[in-house]
């Protein structure tokens, strides 16, 4: 590993590479004077406002359940170095890097913008999508509470939705989120990535333990909100041995369905990624990236929709069907479709069709 990079407490980089867009661009030097073995300055998170006009981003994709989506927050303090958003930062003059865990961007106006968009005359139900690109109950939601005023516009509106997390902060709002749930208007899923709370306190230093996201399943599941799980993501050679020991696991927390997809890493995140090796895992990084190229066509990502989430090759068929195996075995099931016959604007007449 680069002498220069170094792990700061609480932070999943090693580093902050310039913006891809950036005129300029930095470089750590050597200045022979020992400045470069001194421990890296904790770094403290900095709250800033996202000014977006719309709140509303809406893709074509063809890889993904929904065709719209909603993000409180851009950057994530959760920090997890796999992040397949972090390349977002530098379109905002930012690295990648640790500016992406460490100055996160909150939308102030954001329930206010969504119900003068779920208004408009023209809007067409389908269900949304909270906190896709990065975590909408991240340590900020906390003081914020960006996201539960979001959901209170989705419950006046009967609007369906869906949320994922890696945080406990969910159980917040199980009072919002149960009779929601009831109506089939909110499925909820957590994100685990692994078990081991050693290779999870490095990977995703900010985000709670495994174990607690079991707790929080168990807890959502006893207030009947059913739960899927995403192991995301699966990294060979590093986690894809604890893919049916986690399947088991969330089985048993009172999951209902479940998912998975490979290790992702565009642009920037690759860098980061095998920095994040070499530090943390020095004798599995040439094999895990290895493994990862059998399942990229010899490269280390593949953007083609189709199989950028679950790889191609011998070895991505391997864990396709392992993952089928236990997952039917262990009695998993597809949650039923998001009901959108339920949508109304609050305040708004219904027009009755003459008979």
């Amino acid at each position: 590993m680069d002498k220069h990079l170094s792990s700061r407490r609480g932070r999943a980089a090693l580093s902050n590479p310039d913006s891809r867009y950036a005129q300029h661009h930095r470089e750590a030097v050597d200045d022979g004077w020992g400045s470069g073995d001194a421990p890296a300055p904790t770094l403290r998170t900095e709250l800033l406002i996202d000014s977006s006009r719309t709140v509303i981003s809406y893709n074509d994709s063809p890889d993904v359940p929904f065709d719209r989506s909603i993000n409180p927050y851009r950057g994530c303090e959760h920090g997890c170095v796999y992040c397949f958003a972090r390349p977002t930062h530098a379109y905002l003059g930012l690295s990648p890097g640790l500016d992406f865990e460490s100055r996160i961007f909150h939308k102030p106006d954001a329930a206010a913008q969504l119900r003068a968009e779920l208004s408009r005359p023209g809007y067409c139900c389908a269900p949304l999508a909270v906190g896709i690109n990065t975590d909408a109950y991240q340590p900020a939601e906390r003081r914020l509470g960006h996201t539960r005023a979001i959901l209170e516009v989705l419950r006046n509106f009967r609007h369906p939705f869906s949320i994922i997390t890696k945080s406990t902060l969910i159980e917040r709002d199980i009072d919002l989120l149960a009779p929601l749930a009831a109506e089939n208007l909110a499925h909820v899923a957590l994100s685990i990535t692994t078990l081991n709370r050693t290779l999870a306190r490095t990977l995703e230093p900010r985000a709670a333990a495994p174990q607690r996201r079991l707790e929080t399943i168990r807890r959502l599941r006893d207030a009947d909100i059913p739960v899927s799980v995403l192991i995301a993501p699966l990294i060979p050679a590093l986690t894809d041995h604890e893919l049916e020991n986690i399947l088991a696991a969330i089985r048993a927390a009172g999951a209902t369905d479940a998912g998975y997809i490979l290790l992702r890493l565009p642009r920037e995140v690759g860098d980061l990624f095998q920095q994040w090796l070499h530090q943390h895992a020095p004798l599995k990084a040439r094999h895990v990236m290895n493994r990862l190229r059998d399942c990229r066509g010899g490269n280390i990502y593949d953007s083609r929709f189709g199989s950028r989430m679950r790889g191609t090759g011998q070895f991505a068929e391997l864990i396709r069907k392992r993952f089928r195996l236990a997952y039917d075995r262990l009695g998993f099931d597809a949650m039923a479709p998001l009901d959108c016959t339920r949508f109304r604007v609050p305040g708004r007449a219904v027009q009755l069709d003459l008979l």
